[in-house]
């Protein structure tokens, strides 16, 4: 189902995506649109599921967590079949974990691919060795630390 926007829910939108924190008086000084207009317009995105929520771009160095992975995951499909699991569970299992702030299903020769953050190299060695390795339905991973995000 396709839901109709147009040029100004368009510009609502990346005015948001850039400053989430924005008011709507500053939201609509910028759109040159009344007020009570960019309201319900936000209101509007927010019930038909556009805008499913509100978050914040974290400095995660400045929280002690300087390294940046992403972790290759290839599932085990016999596992998950004899346990009448799916790759769609094993991601909800794995998403429970601290360090992984995104887990996505992906085509091709890997099935799912992590972005973790951790403090260090030791810490990423114990998370890849100590937990990953040990969740049943893992079959392997491969570890891809990220060396500047941008």
């Amino acid at each position: 189902m396709s839901i109709k926007v147009d040029k100004k829910d368009e510009r609502i939108l990346e005015i948001l995506a850039q400053r989430g924190d924005l008011t709507v008086r500053q939201i609509a000084s910028r759109t040159l649109l009344p007020i009570t207009t960019v309201h319900h317009r936000i209101k509007r995105l927010k019930s038909e599921g556009i805008i499913k929520r509100f978050t914040i771009d974290v400095d995660h160095k400045k929280l002690g967590k300087s390294i940046a992975a992403y972790v290759l995951v290839k599932a085990d499909s016999k596992y998950l079949k004899g346990f009448r699991r799916t790759q769609h569970d094993l991601v909800k299992d794995l998403k429970k974990f601290h360090f992984v702030e995104k887990a996505d299903i992906v085509t091709g020769t890997i099935d799912m691919i992590l972005l973790i953050r951790v403090k260090d190299i030791e810490d990423l060695d114990k998370i890849i060795i100590d937990k990953l390795r040990d969740v049943q339905g893992i079959e392997s991973t491969q570890t891809l630390v990220i060396l500047k995000e941008n």
